[in-house]
């Protein structure tokens, strides 16, 4: 039986440790996220670019040099950055030409919404012996009246959005040069930094959480990767099901939102599947309803098992925090969670002695 003294020693080391990983994601990893993120890319890209830098020679003043490796490495980024923004143009692409495809649809769907707006104010005016007209200039005026307000607050609202957006460029873009410099010095002084590292009196807590980061995060692209093509696969036959035919930007467009924790498949799906129920189209919105009950569950059952599988947590543990880092910390907390939690449990084995 342990003491007394022991267990309050552990509960205070759990209590310290949870704290101080909650304080250093919220306050220090904004800060430190560029130049982390630079690091593992230049991990990522350490052995070609140390390849190249052997077999590159260069002839200066008589003298044979090699190419720096952190030259190499910032060429490879910006060819990883070039072909990622021309996949990206083509991708963006595909998706207009389609749009301009949806477009065209536009005025018979503004058509065929007039005929059953018209068709449902006469019979409500049948049902409710209303005058002839009476309810379709009611419905009118309304529509009128929200389309009015819907300008008057779109030029303000599209204002702060536009310099959001030029906020969120510049930001960008400073992040993204910050990156690219980072991973270049990184390259460049990689066995200085291993050499200081391994001196460091916190070389054991170093590795650990760096072994954690790598564990959880090749956890997280491969759990993700593997929902988006599921699920953006089951979207697009479902889809091609109900006859859309653009079902595959309308499945890719689904795959996407049920990827983002705050959207989902059943901001379009669920909609959607009342709109055709108003219509009475019965059959259409029963397809659209079993798709959503598919993609959600076929989300939190797989979600769960495939990254607590691969991180060493439970399905419950995993959706446990998954839920806590995503009330904390938002679109990053599905990483962040899991990720905290391991962190937890690894430096209080670690420093107490005992594990959980």
């Amino acid at each position: 039986m342990e003491k007394p003294g022991k267990k309050l020693k552990k509960v205070f080391v759990i209590l310290g440790t949870t704290a101080g990983v909650y304080a250093g994601f919220r306050y220090l990893l904004p800060l430190v996220a560029p130049f982390l993120l630079g690091y593992g890319t230049a991990l990522f890209l350490r052995p070609s670019a140390r390849f190249l830098s052997h077999r590159i020679q260069v002839n200066f003043r008589g003298k044979c040099r090699h190419l720096p490796v952190g030259a190499a490495g910032g060429a490879e980024f910006l060819i990883l950055l070039l072909l990622t923004g021309c996949l990206g143009y083509w991708g963006l692409g595909k998706l207009c030409q389609e749009a301009r495809l949806l477009t065209g649809q536009l005025p018979f769907w503004v058509e065929e919404f007039d005929r059953w707006l018209t068709n449902g104010c006469r019979a409500m005016e049948e049902t409710f012996g209303l005058e002839e007209g009476q309810a379709a200039d009611t419905v009118t005026a309304m529509l009128s009246r929200l389309l009015e307000w819907g300008r008057e607050k779109a030029a303000p609202a599209l204002m702060a959005n536009s310099m959001t957006l030029l906020r969120l460029g510049a930001r960008t873009l400073i992040i993204t040069v910050v990156t690219f410099l980072a991973a270049v010095l990184s390259l460049q002084e990689m066995d200085d930094l291993r050499e200081r590292r391994d001196r460091s009196l916190f070389r054991k807590e170093f590795a650990l959480i760096g072994n954690r980061v790598v564990c959880t995060g090749k956890a997280w692209f491969k759990t993700q990767g593997a929902l988006l093509f599921i699920i953006t696969m089951v979207c697009i036959l479902g889809m091609a099901l109900i006859g859309n035919p653009y079902y595959i930007m309308a499945g890719i467009f689904i795959g996407v939102l049920d990827a983002l924790p705050i959207f989902g498949t059943g901001t379009v799906l669920l909609p959607w599947c009342l709109l055709c129920l108003a219509a009475g189209n019965w059959g259409r919105a029963l397809i659209l309803l079993c798709l959503y009950l598919v993609c959600y569950f076929l989300r939190e059952f797989l979600e769960s098992r495939m990254m607590g599988g691969q991180v060493g947590l439970t399905p419950l543990e995993t959706l446990a925090s998954v839920y806590v880092g995503l009330q904390l910390f938002g679109f990053f907390g599905f990483i962040l969670g899991p990720l905290g939690l391991l962190l937890i449990e690894d430096l209080v084995e670690e420093w107490v002695g005992v594990k959980k």
